[in-house]
């Protein structure tokens, strides 16, 4: 069995937005050698997300609005209990939960077996600095 871990970093100018890294993973799983298995893409940080949807403006606009509507951002203490500990980034977790840590792709023939229109997004709800992304390769 052949396995492959590797490390993306981004750093999202954007409190909150939406980043397609199927590109970054395609080359990762190329670069295994692995044609049968599986791709596992994790968010290293509690306040950022891995999920798969269309790669189409409208939803992320959507997607913003939809998560804003839900977890509004507040800094101040008084909104969410979490910010009375001297953090202001509450919502940014409640988004995380949501949009959810991870994915796990089959790999057929040496690439990923997507559905229809499916690639792979990192989602920051907290950025303006450097956040980790696993992706690990297992298979033969």
């Amino acid at each position: 069995m052949k396995s492959q871990t590797e490390y993306l970093t981004f750093n999202i100018p954007a409190r909150m937005d939406f980043l397609n890294i199927t590109p970054d993973v395609e080359r990762i799983v190329r670069e295994s050698g692995v044609q049968e298995g599986i791709c596992l893409v994790n968010a290293m940080h509690i306040t950022a997300s891995v999920f798969i949807n269309d790669d189409e403006s409208g939803l992320q606009t959507d997607y913003k609005k939809w998560l804003e509507g839900l977890a509004p951002f507040d800094a101040s203490p008084q909104r969410y209990a979490h910010n009375r500990t001297g953090e202001d980034n509450a919502d940014a977790h409640m988004k995380r939960q949501i949009m959810g840590r991870e994915v796990v792709v089959a790999i057929t023939n040496g690439k990923l077996d997507f559905g229809p229109w499916e690639q792979i997004f990192y989602g920051e709800f907290d950025g303006r600095r450097p956040k980790r992304v696993l992706v690990k390769v297992i298979g033969e």
